[in-house]
């Protein structure tokens, strides 16, 4: 049997490996498993696992871990793994797959292929919605949502937060993901912004002493102001392209676009390209003056509420 994990989902993907080889592990023990990482191994040494016999055991099981990245691989796998022991289980761990080779046509119809994309924000919110149901919890999708916008949309630290969360109090509320979980920066940039072009002065300042609380240094926040400001130039210049559109075309996370979609709501491309060349003339002055770095900041960021 061949089985081929693949995709960019690397939390997912590592779950399912570890299932796999447990449920391998389960029945016919450890001196069955061989894990080879396809990166650092010479295709001799693959070629050899594949096509010994078990030892001492019924059934083995061979884990290659991205193969594909050796190039003698990619020109003998398809016969290799064509003509494979009946007592050899093969499990490919391929995290990047190239769609063009022959490779991945032949292991999308000779082996049991499972892809593990990365989930979106409301896949997420489901994710975690159900997690916390199966670990005897209860997690309602807004609050679900509003951990994943404060937290960001990295599955494993969702996990771990999720896992912190429930510890606490097995009933997650907004109050307690606020009290147990730390924003991250860009999802706090996001918010700095959203309260200055909502003119709301008190929000703003209140978000940048959270940002330098927590070691933010000025310069990290005008580069991530900076990433921001070009994410809305590309969002008003799309026209009526759906965040899908916008998000493929530019190579930005989806989730990012929807969030910044408010936003541009109250701007128009001049009033961007005003702000872009100010952030710009604020940039050249901290590298080039003696000034008050965070004063200057506070300024500019002022000047964004009128």
């Amino acid at each position: 049997m061949i089985i081929t994990l693949t995709g960019e989902n690397a939390f997912t993907l590592q779950a399912a490996s570890e299932e796999l080889v447990d449920t391998f592990l389960a029945e016919f023990g450890d001196m069955g498993l061989e894990k080879l990482d396809g990166e650092e191994v010479e295709y001799q040494k693959i070629y050899d696992a594949l096509t010994s016999l078990p030892f001492l055991v019924d059934k083995k099981m061979v884990v290659l871990r991205a193969p594909s990245a050796n190039k003698a691989w990619l020109e003998n796998s398809q016969k290799l793994l064509s003509d494979l022991p009946g007592l050899t289980d093969v499990l490919l761990i391929e995290p990047k797959l190239d769609k063009r080779l022959s490779y991945y046509k032949f292991l999308k119809a000779a082996s049991d292929f499972r892809e593990f994309p990365q989930l979106d924000e409301n896949g997420l919110v489901k994710w975690l919605c159900d997690q916390a149901k199966s670990r005897n919890g209860n997690l309602s999708q807004a609050d679900a949502r509003f951990l994943v916008e404060r937290v960001g949309q990295n599955q494993q630290n969702l996990n771990n937060e999720l896992d912190k969360l429930l510890l606490f109090d097995p009933i997650i509320t907004k109050q307690s993901i606020e009290l147990l979980t730390e924003p991250t920066p860009q999802s706090s940039i996001f918010d700095l912004l959203d309260a200055a072009f909502a003119g709301n002065r008190i929000r703003l300042f209140e978000l940048y002493e959270e940002q330098r609380a927590l070691k933010v240094e000025p310069q990290q926040i005008i580069a991530m102001l900076a990433w921001q400001l070009r994410v809305l130039a590309i969002i008003k210049s799309a026209a009526d392209r759906t965040p899908e559109q916008i998000a493929r075309g530019a190579g930005i996370n989806p989730f990012v676009v929807r969030k910044s979609l408010a936003i541009t709501r109250h701007l128009d491309m001049a009033k961007i390209k005003k702000i872009v060349g100010e952030a710009l003339d604020l940039d050249v002055r901290l590298k080039t003056e003696s000034v008050d770095i965070d004063e200057a900041l506070e300024f500019f960021l002022l000047s964004l509420t009128d």
